[in-house]
């Protein structure tokens, strides 16, 4: 049996609260949209490239994801010293460039997983925590991470809408 990514329903996002709730709510949405792009399709559908030379795939969108949800969440602002699952300074885009390994509902676990720890990493972190990262200069603050993140999704998702539309013609709120 040939595995597909689940089909999801659009979540709604939290309308009235304080800033964290909001903020969490607006990532959770993007986290979810770009699932919700992917629902229905097979590895690989899931690994169709866009345009000639490109190497971008919703796959690769997801794997991309990770690594960055990993980067400024769990290495940056949580201080943890944990490896990429894809990103390295020898194939800096593997994310992208390597869809089909591992296999596509791997990829998909890998991010659930991640998202759960780095959700788990910043929970008890307040939004002004100040953070520096490998590769960059200045300091950053978790409330700054959360809005790189949403805006990170956002493009990405962007993306992900044009590359399931040639894909198979599906357009809309996933």
């Amino acid at each position: 049996m040939t595995w597909t990514a689940p089909e999801l329903e659009p979540t709604r996002t939290v309308r009235v609260g304080g800033e964290r709730p909001l903020l969490q709510s607006w990532l959770d949405f993007h986290r979810q949209t770009l699932l919700g792009k992917c629902g229905g399709l097979d590895a690989e559908q899931l690994a169709t490239r866009s345009v000639s030379p490109s190497s971008l795939s919703l796959l690769g969108l997801v794997r991309h994801l990770t690594d960055v949800e990993h980067a400024w969440f769990r290495q940056g602002a949580a201080g943890e010293d944990a490896t990429f699952r894809y990103w390295s300074t020898a194939e800096p885009d593997a994310d992208f460039d390597e869809p089909a390994t591992p296999s596509a509902e791997e990829v998909f676990a890998a991010f659930h997983a991640e998202v759960a720890a780095c959700d788990a990493a910043i929970a008890d972190l307040p939004l002004d925590h100040v953070f520096q990262r490998p590769r960059y200069t200045g300091d950053f603050t978790l409330r700054w991470a959360y809005l790189h993140m949403i805006e990170e999704y956002a493009r990405h998702n962007g993306h992900a809408d044009l590359l399931r539309e040639r894909i198979d013609g599906v357009t809309g709120s996933f």
